[in-house]
């Protein structure tokens, strides 16, 4: 079943064309890599799905509605915005903690706080609060950070803290998790850790889409892989097919660089 369509995604940003005809779709729980070079918009297409840019044009269907249509107006309040990115949890390269807050409060706050918008919440905020706490508990076991649920970020380290914004993203029980570079922040011999979580969510058919220069990575754990250059998609497919075997000379000599790894 098709999570996600996007169909035509174009963005500019002045003169500068980084988005041009984007097109591509998820299946329910299939992880999907988005793979190129620094530039090539990778980022940017995340940054649109998650109505932190908006596209100039195209469109974006979760679960067969429609989310995004460029031809539609432009004017969209706060709150409808926000309902349309809670389809996405985005996992940032720089984690973007609450340094003030706990591992466990930096799970549960913006869960809380969608919550609390709901009817009965007065009523029953300690019941909700609890359950939110227990499940923001779950979630840190999950991530193997348990016994770090009351350390604060400063106290944890770069891909510790990541694990959190891992979990953070998943209190809110997105359709689609994105990752974009979640190790590129991370030392060496932190980043294994990162990638252990994120291949154990794969497995577990959590549908993902994930920005990454982690070549092995990308072709072990993903399902199929979009090949970006210069805003356009060059190459599509089963990520062992993509990276083994590319069909397009601007694949290969993108991936020539990762040959050894």
């Amino acid at each position: 079943m098709s999570i996600l369509q996007v169909e035509h995604i174009c963005k500019s940003f002045g003169e500068t064309k980084v988005l041009q005809d984007i097109s591509f779709e998820l299946q329910e729980g299939e992880t999907l890599a988005i793979i190129g070079s620094s530039g090539s918009g990778k980022t940017t297409m995340l940054r649109c799905l998650n109505f932190l840019e908006r596209a100039d044009s195209g469109s974006i269907s979760v679960r067969g509605k429609t989310v995004f249509d460029g031809a539609a107006a432009a004017a969209e309040s706060e709150n409808e915005l926000r309902e349309k990115r809670l389809h996405f949890g985005l996992v940032f390269q720089s984690f973007n903690l609450f340094p003030q807050y706990t591992a466990l409060r930096n799970v549960t706050l913006a869960r809380e706080l969608q919550e609390k918008e709901k009817p009965g919440w007065k009523e029953n905020r300690k019941a909700i609060q609890k359950q939110i706490e227990e499940e923001g508990m779950e979630l840190l076991r999950r991530m193997g950070l348990a016994d770090r649920a009351g350390h604060y970020p400063h106290q944890l380290s770069g891909g510790q803290q990541q694990r959190v914004a891992i979990a953070r993203a998943l209190a809110m029980h997105p359709d689609i998790l994105c990752f974009d570079e979640p190790t590129s922040a991370l030392d060496p011999e932190l980043t294994g850790e990162v990638l252990k979580v994120i291949r154990a969510l794969a497995e577990q058919k959590t549908t993902m889409i994930i920005v990454t220069h982690e070549m092995a990575f990308a072709r072990d754990v993903a399902d199929r892989v979009v090949f970006m250059d210069g805003g356009v998609v060059v190459e599509s497919g089963p990520a062992r097919e993509v990276i083994d075997n590319p069909k397009e000379e601007r694949t290969r000599q993108f991936l020539a660089r990762y040959s050894e790894q």
